[in-house]
């Protein structure tokens, strides 16, 4: 029995056997409570359930063999290298097994130890052994029959599916067996206190197993059936959850009342007197999104809307158009960026929209402050500075809001009273995870670019065309992006075709383009060297600019006709998709080159030579890849299911219908709206 309770809020620190240090490795991990550490479920099994007799041992298989160590030793071959031997007896006769330079058994296994072990039958010579098999000791009483032992003390790191986790430096996938192990021997006994939100007839309803069940099978599954039977129970939790967050939060926004509602019917006049003036041509889809937005700011109910359309697709005209607007009737307009690259290109957009009006557009961010009077402000995480007063603040746009937390939106929209929030991406999210994670949001959609417009020509370059590809480029004359996914190579990168952008802009210039002009763009550099860098490049006095995906929003060079990506299969569609954005921008053709070293990942790419439309390219990267990498956008809590698959329609609508109804009958789902309350929704580890 343990000195006192736990429940799903302790901290790990508190749980038997982790402590401090080791809740500190898990917080790499983002687990820092009982609930995080329980639903940090395995990435696969490895399938350890077949228990075989040493007499019986056939070549290649996976077999888990239990028995006693005759002998255990430590011995230098040839080469010089150490080995462990051991021998293992059962009831049938006795198996031979091997460890490579693991000194350390020698002090852990003794002579006697009942022992059980899981790995590959391998050919040695004419005889049969286990390589470097996992092994656990299984503590019986002296004398008793090896049988009985592992019916009382069943194994857990082998002899059955076994799961295998996401690790961390001091965290292995052993040491998180063995902790799990012990928590779910504690539900029920008094030592952890668990309760399912659903009653059983709830339960039967819907078609899951329990809950208390489901954590058990999920992490020590008794078949693959209950294992994946289990995991559709804490998916379906996760998506939920996620559908209820979302739905309470559109519920507390529209209880909200705006200090004065706009008015719009007024000032019409004025509206299109500014967008007949406008150098271009307004797109039908412009048009519609604008009379949603002007529908919104019109309402006592501050407006809340996603504004998703693709790189290039005029946004930043819409939230001019309504900045407008505010500052007709008297307000002041904010537009927080990410990035400064991406801050710095909206301002020199919204100034050269407003100021001809006499609108003065201020800047905020942390190399750049010139906010004197300002009746439009744009900026980065700069604007939440307690610095930073407004008079009149009455419209927010949020740009790549999943790239801010929660708190720093909330920080902005208190610098005002209930102001109308514009969220704005170009990022493409497929239909099913804008309604799971952007519930509480009125969405609308830019699904059509201007008419000036080229489509940008898309091929998948393989390897054997690199040299080609490299010489076409040069014939083109144009200015070049080069993308590549890091900035150094790491000793940790897996993948040794992946190309770093340092390396790369070296290896370039020396070799490749050695007489013209290259520029190197990263995230480290500082703001200074950034701007530096994109005033060459727009300038025209570099040829091609080497990049990290830091180039995906915010830069807009509209002489720069080619955008080469490197290792191109690392990266999403979607991600892909925004990249070759960067390119096409002018009334020249423009072409995006995808090198890939990898075979495999060829099919996939070819989606982007026949497919221009970013939602499309998302729906296919969700059935390729699953959410996890989909839009390179995984921060800060809008993008964090683990479990959950949000290419699940069925689980989507069916977690939908229940959100539905556990709001509208809350006296059916106490346990549900108890959670809600006490704001536990985030079942999985942020």
């Amino acid at each position: 029995m343990l000195a006192s309770k736990l429940s799903l809020e302790t901290p790990v620190s508190k749980v038997p056997m982790i402590g401090p240090a080791f809740a500190s490795r898990l917080s790499k991990l983002g687990i820092a409570t009982i609930r995080d550490l329980l639903w940090h479920v395995p990435a696969r099994y490895e399938d350890y359930s077949l228990i075989a007799k040493a007499a019986t041992l056939q070549e290649g298989e996976t077999v888990t063999i239990q028995g006693k160590v005759m002998e255990i030793k430590n011995v230098f071959t040839r080469n010089g290298f150490m080995i462990q031997q051991a021998k293992v007896e059962d009831e049938t006769g006795i198996v031979d097994v091997i460890w490579f330079n693991q000194r350390f058994l020698t002090r852990v296994l003794h002579k006697g130890d009942t022992i059980s072990l899981s790995g590959k039958v391998q050919r040695s010579g004419h005889k049969l052994q286990l390589e470097s098999p996992d092994y656990e000791v299984i503590y019986g009483l002296p004398g008793q029959p090896l049988q009985e032992v592992f019916l009382q003390r069943a194994p857990i790191h082998t002899g059955r599916f076994v799961p295998v986790y996401s690790e961390t430096a001091g965290i292995t996938s052993k040491w998180l067996r063995s902790r799990l192990h012990f928590l779910l021997q504690q539900i029920g006994q008094g030592g952890l206190e668990i309760s399912d939100h659903f009653s059983d007839d709830q339960i039967s309803q819907i078609g899951l197993i329990g809950l208390i069940e489901a954590l058990r099978e999920v992490h020590f599954p008794t078949s693959l059936k209950n294992a994946q039977r289990a995991k559709e129970r804490l998916a379906f939790d996760e998506m939920l959850f996620s559908q209820l967050e979302a739905k309470k939060r559109k519920e507390d926004w529209q209880k909200k009342t705006v200090g004065n509602k706009f008015k719009i019917v007024e000032i019409r006049d004025q509206l299109g007197h500014f967008v007949k003036n406008l150098s271009f041509e307004l797109t039908s889809a412009q048009k519609k999104v604008i009379d949603e937005i002007y529908k919104d700011l019109a309402k006592q109910t501050p407006m809340n809307r996603l504004l998703q359309g693709d790189v290039g697709s005029g946004k930043t005209v819409v939230a001019a158009l309504a900045m407008l607007a505010a500052r007709l009737n008297g307000y002041q307009s904010a537009l927080m960026a990410p990035t400064e690259i991406l801050a710095n290109q909206h301002y020199q957009t919204l100034q050269t929209l407003l100021k001809p009006l006499k609108i003065g557009v201020g800047i905020a961010t942390g190399s750049k402050k010139d906010y004197t009077g300002f009746d439009v402000i744009v900026g980065t995480h700069a604007l939440l500075t307690d610095k930073l007063n407004f008079s009149r603040l009455g419209f927010i746009v949020i740009d790549e809001q999943h790239r801010f937390g929660v708190g720093q939106r909330a920080k902005l929209t208190a610098k005002g009273i209930n102001p109308h929030v514009l969220t704005m991406t170009a990022t493409p999210i497929p239909r099913t995870v804008a309604l799971t994670l952007y519930g509480d949001l009125d969405l609308s959609l830019l699904d059509e670019m201007p008419k000036n417009r080229r489509p940008v020509r898309t091929w998948v370059v393989p390897k054997e065309k690199r040299t080609a590809a490299y010489q076409w480029i040069r014939s083109q004359h144009s200015q070049a992006f080069i993308v590549c996914p890091l900035i150094e190579e790491s000793e940790s990168e897996t993948l040794a075709e992946v190309k770093a952008a340092k390396t790369e802009y070296e290896r370039l210039q020396k070799e490749i383009f050695p007489d013209l002009k290259l520029g190197l763009l990263h995230g480290r550099l500082k703001p200074k060297e950034k701007d530096a860098v994109l005033t060459e490049f727009r300038n025209q006095k570099l040829d091609i600019l080497v990049a990290t995906p830091v180039v995906e929003v915010g830069i807009d060079i509209p002489q720069a006709t080619i955008m080469l990506i490197e290792a191109a299969d690392r990266f999403g569609l979607a991600q892909l998709h925004q990249l070759r954005g960067r390119v096409g921008r002018g009334d020249q053709q423009s072409f995006c080159l995808l090198f890939t070293e990898s075979e495999e990942g060829i099919g996939r790419l070819k989606y982007l030579e026949k497919l221009t439309n970013g939602l499309q390219l998302a729906e296919i990267d969700l059935k390729f890849r699953g959410p996890g990498q989909r839009f390179g956008t995984a921060q800060h809590g809008r993008w964090d299911l683990k479990i959950a698959d949000f290419a699940d329609l069925d689980l989507v609508e069916k977690s939908n219908l229940l959100a539905q109804k556990a709001l509208e009958h809350p006296e059916e789902f106490p346990l549900l709206h108890k959670i809600l309350e006490t704001s536990k929704i985030n079942i999985a580890p942020n």
